[in-house]
């Protein structure tokens, strides 16, 4: 199995739209009400959104390809493009999504491994993220990765407020 990292640019917006409806579908359709996951949807992956993002020099995008396939893609931010102030000394991961047919082959780790090398690369002191509270696997993973529970914050899927749990590693 042959694993790349890809950088995105403006040239990648519709797939990484594709890509992020998907996975995000793939992953929370079950447990939401359609008219949230649609409101999402409409709001956080409409392509003038993700152009805005990818033009952030704070934000990156990156395709995870596996044997030339996008098996998924990873978010990073630093500096005033983090979703909470958290400072200079630490890098966000916004968004890791894997496709449902890449699952299970230790993808996930490759990518927060990735995350936290571009952030020792950056001398950043410590990695964090958002994790909805009721996504038990994804939460179970990250602490197996190291990652502690460090606080809380809310995310808006359409008229409900979900409680994420921010999660942090040490570097």
């Amino acid at each position: 199995m042959e694993i790349k990292m890809k950088k995105c640019g403006l040239e990648d917006v519709s797939l990484l739209q594709e890509i992020s409806i998907e996975t995000f579908r793939d992953t929370f359709e079950s447990q939401n009400k359609p008219e949230n996951i649609a409101a999402y949807l409409k709001n956080a992956y409409q392509r003038e959104q993700l152009e805005q993002e990818l033009l952030n020099p704070e934000s990156s995008f990156f395709f995870l390809l596996v044997n030339g396939e996008v098996a998924g893609y990873l978010k990073i931010n630093q500096g005033d493009a983090q979703s909470e102030s958290k400072g200079s000394d630490e890098l966000e991961v916004e968004r890791i999504y894997i496709r449902s047919a890449f699952k299970r082959k230790g993808l996930g780790t490759y990518l927060i491994d990735q995350a936290i090398r571009m952030a020792e690369s950056q001398k950043k002191q410590r990695i964090w993220l958002g994790v909805w509270e009721k996504n038990l696997a994804a939460r179970s993973f990250y602490e197996k990765m190291g990652f502690v529970h460090t606080g809380d914050h809310v995310f808006n899927m359409g008229d409900e407020e979900q409680t994420d749990y921010i999660l942090t590693k040490e570097l």
